[in-house]
């Protein structure tokens, strides 16, 4: 039984993949399409020994990988939101992105051959994990594997660079509320209604602010019109000139 939802309030999303079976991938599946499209179904996966694994449940906090821990695999969220972070000497954390339903987790150990970073459970937390020698199997099989995954690579290198220009906190705010709400669209959730598992503290170490900026920003939004705000729920009540305000972001 699904959860019962006061009058006047609405569903929030409920990230999670449809599960598949033997015969059909998971609905968010990482390459699912693409393997698909190349001819290629779940069953003949396993004739490329290219078998994806489903990854025990990871609760709040926990670790599916740690910082140094030898590559040999990339993830892919299944169910919940993870977190990626570096950690200093001195303990402090940076935050280094937030991976939501479908996304990669991983692909940034390659070269290195170490995972260069923590990969952290914001609340529950399902993931697939695709060894990599199974992968390289699969995009020699498949070019447009490797497509996808020289996609994935760009656009993670794009979003980082977002963060290094001089913009304003309103900017870097808007076009992260922006550019969240387009990542859940294209997993079939709402575009305007955001749940979101990652703390007002998280996010503001993402976007490089100060935990009492992305509050205040958050307020005059919400004083202008632009969101409502519910607890974790975000509701983005005017989109078209929340994305004005991020104007000089998302045209980059």
């Amino acid at each position: 039984m699904g959860k019962v939802v006061p009058p006047g309030r609405i569903a929030p999303p409920d990230p999670i993949a449809d599960d598949g079976d033997e015969y059909t991938f998971c609905s968010t599946c990482a390459f699912g399409a693409v393997c698909l499209s190349g001819g290629v179904d779940k069953i003949g996966l396993h004739d490329l020994h290219c078998l994806v694994e489903h990854v025990d449940t990871y609760r709040n906090g926990d670790a599916i990988f740690r910082s140094g821990d030898r590559f040999n695999a990339i993830y892919a969220v299944r169910k919940g939101t993870v977190k990626t972070r570096q950690v200093d000497l001195d303990g402090r954390e940076l935050i280094l992105g937030f991976h939501l339903p479908g996304e990669l987790v991983g692909l940034n150990a390659i070269d290195p051959e170490t995972y260069p970073c923590d990969a952290i459970a914001l609340g529950r937390v399902e993931v697939c994990r695709f060894a990599f020698p199974a992968l390289v199997t699969l995009a020699a099989r498949i070019p447009s594997v490797q497509q996808e995954l020289f996609r994935r690579l760009s656009r993670d290198i794009g979003n980082a660079a977002l963060l290094a220009g001089d913009y304003s906190a309103d900017e870097r705010l808007a076009a992260f509320l922006i550019n969240l709400g387009r990542r859940y669209a294209e997993r079939g959730f709402p575009r305007h209604t955001l749940t979101l598992a990652m703390s007002r503290g998280d996010i503001a170490n993402y976007l490089r602010l100060a935990a009492e900026t992305v509050s205040r920003v958050l307020r005059r939004f919400q004083d202008r019109g632009l969101i409502a705000v519910d607890g974790r729920q975000v509701t983005l009540a005017d989109p078209a000139a929340l994305s004005e305000v991020a104007r000089a972001i998302l045209q980059r």
